[in-house]
């Protein structure tokens, strides 16, 4: 994933549009616009590779509208340039999550001083529960 490819495309590929915001704010929350809805286009995205974009089409299937584009709105803040850079920010970090590719896991099996680590605990177990047993006497 090359990070600055992705953040370069964000920035120049994202439309933002602005509302009223509701919640706090008192008189000031009726005349400004301080909502933040942005919205990438899925195809412009850049700096992934394929695998990578499939991975994050996947996972941000439900985020995406019919135009293929990835939107997500933000009204946190009274300020609406801090709640641009938070959309922006998110997008990012999703995008990035999204994409996060893991390695196939190898199996392997356990060494040798575990499976004796492990045999050793059986063994006391086993020990512990032999000395709680009464010891029963056989009486005609």
């Amino acid at each position: 994933m090359d990070l600055p490819a992705l953040r370069q495309s964000i920035l120049e590929n994202t439309r933002l549009s602005f509302a009223r915001s509701g919640g706090r704010g008192g008189q000031n929350v009726n005349k400004v616009n301080t909502k933040v809805h942005a919205e990438l286009p899925f195809a412009l995205i850049g700096g992934l590779s394929m695998a990578e974009r499939e991975a994050a089409r996947r996972v941000l299937d439900g985020m995406i509208n019919k135009e293929g584009c990835l939107s997500l709105s933000v009204d946190d803040e009274r300020d609406q340039a801090v709640n641009r850079s938070i959309a922006l920010s998110r997008l990012e970090s999703r995008i990035r999550q999204a994409a996060h590719l893991t390695a196939p896991r190898r199996k392997t099996k356990p060494g040798r001083a575990a499976r004796e680590k492990r045999l050793q605990g059986k063994h006391l177990r086993s020990e512990l529960k032999k000395s709680r047993a009464k010891s029963r006497i056989l009486s005609f």
